[in-house]
């Protein structure tokens, strides 16, 4: 298969060469219609911006990527304990794992983060670049995946599953039903409340699941849907634990975040209305990150193994560059509960 050049989108799109360079240099100066034509020109042509394209089709560029999310959470830069940025993103344990993970097979780690609307061109820029793409929790069209992965090898890390691609998760639902069951079976807690993500994250919504799992088998009323949303960070949790408290009814006995910097948000907003944390009401959080065991209380959460999520997205991959046609392969990766004081266990015990 010949690998297609700027000279051929440029072609098919009917426009210069010079115009589908600033397509991908600098978009916002071509317009519109035009851009759009030369994107889907380059989605049929199978076409990567590089300048490293020989690279490329050698596997010879030594580089591997990493794309992300760009959830910026201002609240938590400013969080206690949080005065090492690095404490507070789940991302990052992730990028640690990945860039341990390639040094030690002789690769460097390229990172990328990009806000969703430009998950697409961003996932084709980095592609251009690197022998092999690990996509963390970022959602992408099939159309997307292809212009990239029939090019080389891709592997995503949480998020939607897509058939074909190789695939790491961590047991969400399990994780989430543990924490749960725990919420409700040893403190006797009867009215929880779930504060989701956004409704496309399948992680959220698996997490969401075993919420409504545990709920079945202790024989409570079934949650139809999360009692709020938001979009992660710690502004969205604060905001979140507020509309549950103002709502017009009994305040819940718990708190049941979809992630832990929401909960962290939730504990700021609830120690400023003077609700004690757990003696008034639990607040429980998901992922394990630092600042979780900073935060006081310290927040009871599930601990997930991002940075063997990482590790083992350089494992696929390298696995994939070795072997374009093996079977795609999905690893789920266990979670652990650790119980500590914001939902009223003694500190640090894990289940």
């Amino acid at each position: 298969m010949t690998t297609p050049t700027v000279y051929d989108v440029a072609e098919q799109a009917g426009v210069s060469i010079a115009t589908v360079s600033r397509v991908y240099r600098n978009p916002d100066a071509v317009r519109a219609a035009t851009r759009d034509k030369v994107l889907a020109a380059a989605r049929e042509l199978g076409y990567v911006p590089s300048g490293s394209a020989r690279g490329l089709a050698s596997r010879a560029t030594g580089v591997l990527g990493l794309c992300f999310p760009d959830f910026h959470d201002t609240e938590a830069e400013h969080a206690p304990g949080a005065e090492d940025a690095e404490l507070v993103l789940y991302s990052d344990q992730v990028i640690r794992g990945m860039e341990r993970a390639a040094r030690r097979q002789g690769y460097a780690l390229l990172i990328s983060a990009a806000h969703a609307d430009q998950a697409g061109r961003q996932l084709a820029e980095v592609a251009g670049r690197v022998d092999g793409l690990a996509v963390l929790a970022q959602s992408l069209t099939e159309e997307d995946l292809d212009v990239v992965g029939r090019r080389q090898p891709v592997v995503l890390l949480a998020g939607e599953r897509h058939a074909g691609y190789d695939h790491a998760e961590v047991a969400n639902f399990d994780g989430q039903l543990e924490l749960t069951r725990h919420l409700i079976v040893d403190h006797g807690l009867r009215r929880l409340a779930f504060a989701g993500g956004p409704a496309d994250s399948p992680d959220g919504e698996a997490r969401f699941r075993g919420f409504q799992a545990a709920h079945l088998e202790a024989g409570l009323p079934l949650p139809k849907a999360p009692d709020t949303r938001g979009d992660l960070t710690q502004a969205a949790g604060r905001k979140a634990a507020l509309e549950l408290l103002d709502r017009d009814e009994a305040m819940p006995d718990g708190l049941v975040f979809a992630n832990d910097q929401m909960a962290v948000g939730a504990l700021h907003a609830l120690e400023a209305r003077g609700v004690a944390v757990p003696d008034d009401i639990a607040v429980t959080g998901f992922d394990g990150i630092p600042l979780s065991r900073l935060v006081r209380p310290t927040l009871t959460t599930v601990r997930q193994p991002t940075g063997l999520l990482g590790e083992v997205a350089v494992e696929l991959l390298i696995a994939r560059l070795h072997q374009r046609d093996r079977a795609a392969e999905v690893r789920v990766l266990p979670v652990t509960v650790t119980r500590r004081s914001s939902c009223g266990c003694a500190e640090g015990r894990t289940a």
